[in-house]
Formats: structure tokens, C-alpha cells, sequence
């Protein structure tokens, strides 16, 4: 292989990941609120005193909008128990029910601690209780993944809505959501 070869194959690997990036942002910024069985919030990072952490409030305020609008009857929140010691489904409900949502509304995943299990759980929930239709809520860059997850799980995802937060760390985040998002769509 020539030297201008490798470099023309290096441009096209280049390409086709930023286009894959813009991809999976394009499709995280486009939401699409409609009325569905349940709204699924993947879990996310819990602060040191047990509370949300920014980003997982803008999340769970996201979620919090769409309820209010009677978007849907349920909110299932799921997550695991961090390295900061708190369990992010408790945490995430409590937010929501300080928030006025009732705690009838809420169904807590406490075994979310990925992806895959957040959809795998929530496509349980949704059979046994036969709901049919979620809309998603995550950061922008995660709203593609988790939506490929909750499908492959047999979950109708007919909206999706993302937290309203940005920071630094979001362009590592985009860049390492195109490789899960190539990653799951294999395994998946």
C-alpha cells in the first residue's frame, strides 16, 4: 500500500467518523415530544451529598416538562449505584417527587447501570404492565444509542427529548458515543 493510499484511507476513516458524529448529535437535538405509554430516563452521575448532578437534573428536568404536559403517565428512571455510593434511581425519584410528581408515577430501575440494561429492564416493565410506547430523555449525544437499545429490546420509542446541558466534557462524549453507537448496533 502506497503512502498516499494510507493517507487517502485516513482521510476517509476521518470523514466517515465526523459524519457519524454529526449524525448522532443531529438526531440528539431533534426532539420530538409526543404523547406515549411511559417516559425512560437512563441514569447518570449522582453529586457527593446524593442529590443529581447537573446533568442528570437537566434530564430529570426534561422528563419533569413532558409529564407535566401529560406527555405521558409514567416516568421510569433508571440507574445503578455509583462510585459515589448512591443508588441514581433513588436519587433521580426523589428529585422528581420533590418536583410534585407522585410517587404512583415513578418506576425506579435501581439495576440500569448500563444502557443496554436500562432498555433490557425497561422493555420487562413495559411487557408486564403492557405499555407499548416510551419517549426517551438523555443528553443530546446519548439519545441515539439509548433509542437503539430500547428497539432492539422491542420497545416503540415514538419521542425523544434531550437535557438542556452543555459542557466541555460533551466533545469526548460525542466522540466515544460514536463508537458505543457502532458497538451496540453489532451486539445489540
Amino acid at each position: 500500500m502506497t503512502e498516499r493510499s494510507v493517507r487517502l484511507l485516513v482521510v476517509l476513516a476521518a470523514g466517515c467518523y465526523l459524519l457519524a458524529a454529526a449524525a448522532i448529535v443531529l438526531v440528539g437535538l431533534n426532539d420530538h415530544a409526543v404523547s406515549a405509554d411511559i417516559i425512560i430516563v437512563p441514569g447518570n452521575t449522582v453529586s457527593p451529598n446524593g442529590t443529581p448532578s447537573p446533568r442528570l437534573q437537566a434530564r430529570l428536568n426534561a422528563a419533569l416538562r413532558l409529564y407535566q404536559e401529560k406527555r405521558a403517565p409514567l416516568i421510569f428512571v433508571s440507574g445503578g449505584v455509583g462510585k459515589e455510593g448512591y443508588d441514581e434511581s433513588i436519587a433521580m425519584a426523589d428529585y422528581l417527587a420533590s418536583n410534585g410528581v407522585p410517587s404512583s408515577a415513578i418506576v425506579r430501575d435501581h439495576l440500569g447501570i448500563t444502557t443496554a440494561a436500562t432498555a433490557a429492564n425497561a422493555s420487562q416493565f413495559m411487557r408486564a404492565n403492557k405499555l407499548r410506547s416510551a419517549i426517551v430523555v438523555s443528553q443530546y449525544f446519548h439519545i441515539a444509542r439509548t433509542e437503539l437499545a430500547l428497539e432492539r429490546k422491542g420497545i416503540h420509542v415514538v419521542g425523544t427529548a434531550h437535557a438542556r446541558y452543555a459542557e466541555l466534557r460533551d466533545i469526548y462524549s460525542v466522540a466515544r458515543e460514536v463508537i458505543a453507537f457502532a458497538v451496540y448496533y453489532v451486539r445489540l
